[in-house]
């Protein structure tokens, strides 16, 4: 296949960047929204083009020039189109293009510059993310890794006039900067031991030229660059604050890119983190804990976006655990169906908020099936599979991660299926209290309720027959289905056998899962179904849970106050007294010896003959005593 080809992937997404940022005042939006959404399904169709290619000749790495060229050191501009990667060139544009056309009616309302500016920054956030999993070495990953984090920065503060978005885009993007760092500490680590980035260089030479503590450590830190794009703990609290922006970006960072960019790391480099069980035991327990916090905080979140977004830091924390007990084509596979069931529901909760008029607060809903059909019931869908109903694509990936952490280790697989049940529990209650029982809104909110227009509705549909059915490329064989995922990936990413007495616990323990899930869900619908009346106030743990277990208090207390003090002390002691003090004293100190110098200049010529005869006569000293003043000196120093 010609070259050229796989790099029309990133290219349309660029050149829409280009176009919309650059002409955004002069184009209408018709045209900019052909644009932007055009060149997102340019690239979509060509990604499909791609997967049937690998699929029938397998990857490729295809060389454009070198990027860093010196002396016997090289960096090429390569990319690496593989199972792995078109994989994800499917989700991120597939998904990309769905919410580029779902912004296009969201977003009519903003004037033409900033509705192109919103859709440059779509297009090159894109473009980002797909130059992070196309690149054949982690230099060209680490270029797109930045690019998406520049983005999110723009996206979440794309309404600027708007301080406290402004502050949730600085936050996200410094505590990406930490996980950043860990990333490129790590490709220092590769590229000083190995002299390379290459990723089949690197996977090669692992095992002979990298010692247990090289592995170790260049593995905890991409682990550590990880956390802050995937947001797992500590790192994960800009993620949440992350839904200042438009709902359809938070639907693309939380679905479709961002945020799955630590898992594709992590599964790009297996073959490193197969050799250090350590940094996999660090991963699988992260996550987990992940999962498991930010499944009590959403417990009680009244935001309709806030419950989505820490649903999102959850099922993250599954993926990792998944990757952390081996089972890195499991983990690949929930981002999939993570991808389509994310994205409805995020989608669907701007539905809702679209015809609430921009609110939010769940208290303030309910009933809106009657007005919202389709949004409601593709919503449901949305629920059903991110709750592991029988046969939803959600189902199938939580449960294949649920039987690989039981055969790496039982304890681990409770605390998982935990944090599954909590995940149907909250994810019912949201569902009851926003689209049934009776309208807690204002008149003039119910007077204006209406279905949202087709653009944005098609998106809802076709991301719910995909929730559905989207599981059926890797449903287990007990339901007559085939592992067809496992063995696509197989070439690049090693998939899990579950075999022995082990697996076939853990399936009898996920169809007790299935009907404790069934449980739930009836006990949720007794619950909220039909509540007229809700005030979302809580007391003792609740209010732990719905005030996030105060872990943005604790970070503000423990590491932001003290930080700003230092700032003051270095900015007002430091620098105003020391080195302002400093240089401002060398200019007063010359300013004074020149007055007095100045002095000397009296303009009378009998004292310029003294000044010259004194000196003649030290001259003459000196030059006959050079010895003695010299040996005198030497005493002295």
């Amino acid at each position: 296949m010609n070259n050229i080809i796989y790099l029309l992937v990133p290219l349309f997404p660029l050149l829409g960047f280009l176009i919309n940022g650059l002409f955004r005042k002069s184009l209408s939006k018709t045209a900019i929204s052909f644009i932007g959404s055009g060149s997102i399904l340019s690239s979509f169709i060509i990604s499909v083009i791609l997967f049937f290619d690998v699929k029938d000749n397998g990857g490729t790495v295809v060389n454009y020039f070198n990027f860093i060229d010196v002396a016997s050191f090289q960096i090429p501009f390569a990319f690496q189109v593989d199972q792995l990667s078109v994989i994800f060139l499917l989700i991120i544009t597939g998904i990309g293009f769905l919410i580029h056309l779902y912004s296009t009616s969201y977003m009519h309302d903003e004037p033409s510059e900033h509705f192109g500016r919103y859709f440059a920054y779509l297009n090159l956030f894109v473009f980002s993310m797909l130059l992070l999993v196309m690149g054949a070495n982690y230099v060209i990953m680490f270029m797109g890794w930045e690019g998406v984090g520049l983005c999110s920065y723009l996206l979440i503060g794309f309404w600027f006039k708007n301080d406290n978005y402004n502050y949730a885009a600085k936050k996200a993007f410094i505590m990406n900067r930490i996980g950043d760092l860990g990333f490129l500490l790590a490709v220092f680590w590769l590229l000083n031991r190995l002299g390379t980035a290459t990723y089949t260089d690197v996977f090669e030479q692992a095992s002979t030229s990298l010692s247990t503590t090289d592995v170790t450590g260049i593995t905890l830190l991409l682990f550590i660059g990880a956390m802050g794009k995937s947001a797992q703990i500590p790192l994960y609290t800009w993620l949440p604050d992350a839904m200042a922006g438009p709902t359809p970006v938070s639907a693309l960072i939380h679905a479709a890119t961002m945020v799955t960019a630590g898992i594709y790391m992590i599964a790009r480099s297996n073959v490193l983190y197969s050799l250090s069980p350590v940094s996999q035991d660090v991963v699988a327990v992260v996550g987990l804990c992940t999962a498991i916090l930010s499944a009590t905080i959403a417990l009680y979140q009244n935001d309709i976006k806030k419950v989505l977004a820490y649903s999102t830091v959850s099922q993250l924390g599954f993926m990792f655990l998944a990757l952390g007990v081996g089972a890195y084509t499991t983990g690949v596979f929930h981002v999939m169906t993570h991808a389509f069931f994310k994205a409805l529901m995020f989608l669907g909760a701007g539905s809702v908020i679209h015809a609430m008029g921009g609110e939010q607060d769940i208290t303030k809903m309910g009933g809106l099936s009657k007005k919202l059909p389709i949004t409601t019931w593709t919503f449901v869908i949305g629920v059903l599979a991110i709750s592991g109903f029988p046969f939803t694509s959600g189902f199938v990936s939580k449960d294949e991660i649920l039987i690989a952490v039981y055969a790496h280790s039982p304890v681990l697989f409770w605390f998982a299926a935990f944090a599954a049940i909590l995940t149907a529990v909250y994810m019912f209650r949201l569902m009851f209290l926003v689209f049934f029982g009776g309208f807690r809104g204002t008149y003039e909110q119910q007077h204006h309720l209406h279905e949202s227009p087709s653009a944005m509705t098609m998106p809802l549909i076709v991301l719910a027959i995909l929730s559905l059915v989207g599981g059926f490329v890797q449903l287990p064989e007990i339901f007559g289905g085939h592992d067809y995922f496992n063995q696509f990936l197989a070439p690049v990413v090693p998939a899990v056998v579950h075999e022995g007495p082990g697996a076939a616990t853990a399936e009898y323990y996920l169809l007790a899962g299935t009907i404790v899930g069934l449980i739930i869900i009836f006990a949720a619908s007794r619950k909220f179904f039909a509540v007229n009346k809700f005030n979302g106030s809580y007391k003792g743990i609740r209010k732990v849970f719905a005030d996030k277990w105060y872990i943005d208090e604790l970070y503000d207390a423990v590491i932001v106050k003290p930080l700003n003090s230092l700032s003051g002390f270095l900015k007002n002691v430091v620098e105003k007294s020391g080195i302002d003090g400093i240089v401002n004293g060398v200019g007063r100190f010359i300013n004074y010896s020149s007055r007095q110098l100045r002095l000397l200049q009296s303009g009378q010529v009998g004292s310029y003959i003294l000044f010259m005869v004194l000196s003649i006569a030290v001259l003459f000293l000196v030059f006959w005593n050079q010895e003695i003043i010299v040996q005198f000196l030497q005493k002295i120093f």
